[in-house]
């Protein structure tokens, strides 16, 4: 199995490199994403046999269709170790919880940092570590967060062996969990940088440094976020999982009879700013997880619904990139996008640079509407999608404590908002549960007028000393600070 950039011209196989190759690598050379060349596909005899499969050892059969320059049983050892119910806090580690008939939320928050980002962080630190000691080498890793990615990778990083972590975030626009979270960590190994900006300047930022070749490999620049295909890759295993779970009473529970298979099937509903978390679902689809619908739920920064309900996708600047009560998507320019659309357009790789570097630098937009591919998005591929606003958020949180006893965050809330406009009859739906709620106390107060529950290791962590550098959104600031801190 070999990756291939999305802006790979397609005769081009030269810079086509296995797993461990771009483990710590992050972007292409030539600015695009990696991808596998082709999805593996599983068929309905193998969804039977995995069927019962420990978490951790559901995570070893999906990933090692993807590396092959692991030993199989160093990465059944690292998943075993990373997926834990010490550290996820069940043994199912992504248990589903039923809201209703043919409606679950499935928990993707019980890791260290009380999100969803825990879940392929973890991973990922392990996987670093490993390939680390097997080259002798060391790797800093450049990261941007609107508020999650951040603290779920220096919590999986701190104490890593030849693993230093610089960190961007947008200065004032996470929430005082968020940021207490990440600021309070003392660990020399972990350095905070909160840029006077957005994330789309924060993340742009770890490109820009990404995209100086001399300057990557000189001081080794990695990076965690989901531009990072192994990241991405680590979250396809949750969609599995949760598919197992809502048909474990289908009529196939067991290996099915010759010339039966795995029928029914399972829509997700996902919060989406970045596009990666339900980038993973589009990727479990094309390996043949039975998905219905892949339900992309936005906030009142509707890039991505606008682009599932007009073809034309539309980069809004810092300014019109609005400050929200679910700020984990406040996100106008979703770096992910980029791997579904390359699918979309028939894996042209040289068309996906045409509009994601000349087109998106030039006019800041493109529009596929006219385009026969993109009838394909909600046909071909199943994508729909829908919007959610302030309003519509706590009015989800207040209906969904009242009718069922359960408080979400506000994000989740946005997910099962938009999820409910899109239920069909005889397919279950899972919200992909992205944080649990106190990370967003204020606006739960404001819907329910009581706090979330506080897990004891994180009482008090809002007063907590604070290491942290505030500079400019200026990528030769952050270049001469990794610099410095290399040294």
């Amino acid at each position: 199995m070999k990756d291939l950039s999305t802006r790979a011209a397609s005769n081009d196989k030269s810079d086509r490199k296995r797993f461990c190759e771009i483990l710590l690598e992050g972007l292409a050379p030539d600015g695009g994403l990696y991808l596998p060349e082709s999805y593996p596909q599983v068929d309905a005899a193998t969804l039977s046999k995995w069927r019962g499969l420990s978490y951790a050892d559901l995570a070893f059969e999906v990933l090692s269709l993807y590396i092959d320059d692991i030993p199989a049983a160093d990465l059944k050892a690292i998943c075993r170790k990373t997926y834990t119910a010490e550290v996820f806090g069940t043994a199912e580690i992504v248990p589903l919880k039923k809201l209703q008939d043919g409606l679950y939320l499935e928990a993707l928050s019980n890791g260290p940092t009380l999100a969803f980002k825990d879940m392929a962080m973890q991973l990922l630190g392990n996987l670093f570590e490993y390939e680390l000691a097997r080259r002798g080498e060391e790797l800093n890793i450049l990261g941007a967060t609107s508020g999650d990615t951040g603290s779920a990778a220096e919590y999986a990083m701190r104490g890593k062996q030849g693993v230093r972590v610089f960190m961007t975030s947008p200065y004032g626009r996470m929430s005082p969990f968020q940021q207490a979270q990440m600021f309070s960590l003392q660990d020399a190994n972990i350095h905070n940088l909160a840029v006077k900006g957005v994330f789309d300047d924060c993340q742009d930022m770890v490109k820009a440094v990404s995209n100086d070749l001399a300057f990557k490999r000189q001081y080794k620049i990695g990076t965690v976020n989901s531009i990072n295909w192994a990241r991405l890759m680590a979250q396809v295993v949750y969609y599995f999982a949760g598919y197992f779970q809502a048909t474990k009473n289908s009529p196939h529970p067991n290996p099915p009879p010759a010339g039966e298979g795995e029928t029914q099937k399972v829509s997700f509903s996902v919060p989406s700013g970045n596009f990666g978390n339900v980038c993973a679902g589009h990727v479990a689809r094309m390996m043949g997880l039975p998905i219905d619908h892949l339900v992309v739920a936005t906030n009142e920064n509707d890039v991505l619904d606008e682009f599932f309900r007009t073809g034309v996708y539309r980069v809004r600047g810092s300014a019109d990139t609005h400050e929200t009560s679910s700020p984990s998507m406040d996100i106008s320019k979703a770096s992910n996008f980029e791997r579904f659309v390359f699918d979309l357009l028939g894996r042209d790789g040289e068309k996906t640079r045409s509009l994601f570097h000349d087109q998106l630098n030039a006019t800041g937009r493109f529009d596929l509407s006219a385009d026969p591919a993109f009838a394909q998005a909600a046909q071909a591929y199943g994508f729909v999608s829908g919007k959610s606003t302030h309003a519509d958020r706590l009015a989800t949180i207040r209906d969904t404590h009242q009718r069922f006893g359960v408080m979400i965050d506000t994000h989740t809330a946005d997910g099962l908002k938009v999820a409910r406009e899109h239920l069909t009859p005889g397919v279950s739906m899972i919200v992909l549960e992205t944080a649990l709620p106190i990370k967003f106390a204020e606006t739960i107060v404001e819907a329910l007028g009581c706090e979330p529950d506080r897990p004891a290791k994180f009482i008090g962590i809002e007063a907590l000393p604070k290491r942290v550098q505030v500079m400019d959104a200026d990528v030769q600031a952050v270049k001469a600070y990794i610099t410095q801190h290399c040294a």
